[in-house]
């Protein structure tokens, strides 16, 4: 029986860029040769989500959402765009398994604490876990809370933080809320878009990832998603639902 991976993002209009960690994934996958078939589905990008599986051949697919956050896309709008039913779908000739989102996997946290200390994060410094964050959707923030957690236990001596951009504890206030003379902030994002790359930076008046005050350094790496090491997370997630 022929294989098959599907990555499903968002993608974005505004910023083409954002489809790239998506498409080096898929590019990586694929040379690793274990599925007949790698590709992948945006909403905001061509190829759209909605004809991802048109493209496929095989008779075994796995889906796996290149999300932070289990919520609103991956609950509701990818589902309903590729006609699945759940975690198990079965179509005549096909089977389909749906997985979570990356950003649910236990290995996501080793891509936090690596991207932290390859930008300088060492005992003693404070580390910001940031993600997005809505009012609207409060599930959006759970795996952010979930994977600062998980470092937590790994690093209980060390001050490690849970900011959003859009929720309370609020990222704009990481100077009034770290402690430490060094921060190190990690943005839960699957790529460097509008948000990392603009937003962020001016919000809290950093240049080219950097800034002082009053003797304190703040530092912010690039998106999680831009890792190659999620690659591992990807082939985790599959080879959960696939037995």
């Amino acid at each position: 029986m022929s294989k098959a991976l599907v990555l499903v993002g968002h993608g974005s209009a505004r910023n083409p860029n954002t489809r790239k960690p998506i498409c080096a994934n898929v590019k990586a996958i694929k040379r690793l040769g274990l599925y007949d078939e790698v590709r992948c589905g945006l909403l905001k990008q061509d190829p759209h989500v909605s004809v991802a599986l048109d493209r496929i051949d095989s008779e075994d697919v796995t889906v796996v959402p290149f999300f932070i956050a289990d919520g609103y896309y991956t609950g509701q709008v990818i589902p309903e765009l590729m006609k699945l039913s759940g975690a198990l779908t079965e179509m005549p000739g096909r089977t389909i398994r749906y997985t979570r989102s990356v950003g649910s996997h236990p290995l996501f946290a080793d891509l936090i604490l690596r991207h932290a200390r390859e930008a300088g994060w060492c005992s003693g410094d404070a580390l910001v876990v940031l993600g997005h964050g809505t009012p609207k959707n409060p599930d959006s923030g759970v795996n952010v809370y979930l994977q600062a957690e998980r470092i937590r236990r790994r690093c209980p001596h060390e001050e490690i933080h849970t900011q959003f951009i859009d929720e309370a504890p609020f990222v704009t206030d990481a100077w009034i809320l770290c402690q430490a003379n060094r921060i190190v902030i990690v943005p839960l994002f699957v790529a460097d878009g509008w948000h990392v790359t603009e937003t962020i930076p001016e919000d809290l008046g950093l240049a080219d990832g950097r800034g002082t005050r009053e003797g304190r350094e703040m530092i912010m790496t690039s998106a999680v998603g831009t890792d190659p090491g999620l690659v591992e997370v990807i082939l985790a997630l599959a080879g959960d639902v696939e037995g």
